[in-house]
């Protein structure tokens, strides 16, 4: 009985004990609460001030760190920046201009292809864009194209046809090395895509030869200078002269028409499918607006009776018309 007292009372003072504790923990609590609510305004604002200024200071701090854009070479070792042209086939509701593309494939052949390849332009890509179906056949039967090995392992030459690409101008890189001073002339295919400023350099680099090198400017031995080439000097001469080239059309062929329909053509080599994509796009853009508007009026029949409903609470009666006392 004695163990059993002394035990109860341990509870009893245990319990007693944890209840102070509560309690002090309740009232620091509440008081704690109740000045932080009193506080809380300026809190809240000291809070959002500075937590402004941090994101404000990361996205400087990562701009200066990330956001100029990084130069490999300085400005005057890329080049001039070439001239912004306003390019018709570039706007989105306009598409190549067939006779440029034409005219830009005669200086393409008569100019640029004793150097430079368009090895990913096959034959077949011309017509109906540039040439008829007889044109490119016939242009295609002027090359001979390996065939297959025969019963004896012998390879023969056959004409060409439709589904054979540009032929080269040389049998391999290190004959057009040979050939150019050890100049590797570039292919054009992707020229297009593949340099910065795109028609623009292009267009730049053809007609920005001038008659000789402005004073001060150091050309290297064999290279010829062109401000808009990385460097100022090109292994390229200058190549486009007014009246080098009789268009069929009998557009007067000046050194800045023929700039701008090889590079015209060199566009379209390097984008093919631009005027189905923006055909393409138009469509999809008013299949999707269609679809959009009708979404919009579905979503509006659907919820139409939710949204215009009214919700009124109906409290339950109570059975005595006064307070109820105590």
């Amino acid at each position: 009985m004695l163990a059993r007292s002394c035990l109860r009372s341990t509870r009893t003072l245990a319990s007693a004990k944890n209840g102070a504790i509560k309690f002090t923990k309740r009232a620091a609590s509440s008081s704690s609460s109740g000045s932080a609510a009193q506080s809380s305004p300026v809190g809240l604002n000291i809070a959002a001030v500075a937590a402004t200024t941090v994101a404000a200071g990361s996205i400087a701090w990562y701009y200066h760190l990330y956001g100029p854009t990084a130069h490999a070479t300085s400005p005057a070792e890329e080049g001039l920046h070439p001239t912004k042209y306003p390019w018709v086939h570039q706007q989105w509701f306009k598409t190549f201009d067939h006779q440029a593309l034409r005219r830009g494939f005669q200086v393409y052949r008569e100019v640029c292809a004793s150097c430079h390849s368009l090895s990913r332009v096959p034959y077949r890509t011309l017509v109906g864009t540039i040439l008829t179906v007889d044109e490119a056949k016939a242009l295609a039967e002027e090359n001979e194209y390996d065939t297959e090995p025969n019963d004896q392992g012998e390879i023969e030459k056959r004409p060409g046809k439709l589904s054979d690409y540009l032929p080269a101008p040389y049998a391999n890189d290190e004959a057009a090395r040979f050939a150019n001073n050890g100049a590797l002339p570039p292919d054009l295919s992707l020229m297009v895509k593949a340099r910065h400023g795109g028609c623009d350099y292009i267009f730049s680099l053809l007609t920005g030869y001038p008659e000789e090198a402005p004073a001060g400017a150091t050309v290297g031995d064999g290279l010829n200078f062109n401000p808009y080439f990385p460097g100022t000097g090109i292994a390229m001469a200058r190549v486009l002269y007014d009246g080098l080239v009789d268009y069929e059309d009998e557009t007067p062929a000046s050194t800045s028409q023929m700039a701008k329909d090889v590079t015209e053509f060199l566009n379209w080599a390097a984008e093919p499918e631009m005027d189905d994509r923006k055909r393409m796009g138009m469509k999809v853009l008013v299949v999707t607006s269609v679809l959009f508007a009708l979404s919009v009026w579905v979503k509006r029949y659907k919820w139409a009776y939710i949204k215009s409903r009214k919700i009124v609470y109906d409290p339950p009666k109570s059975g005595h018309s006064g307070p109820t006392r105590l």
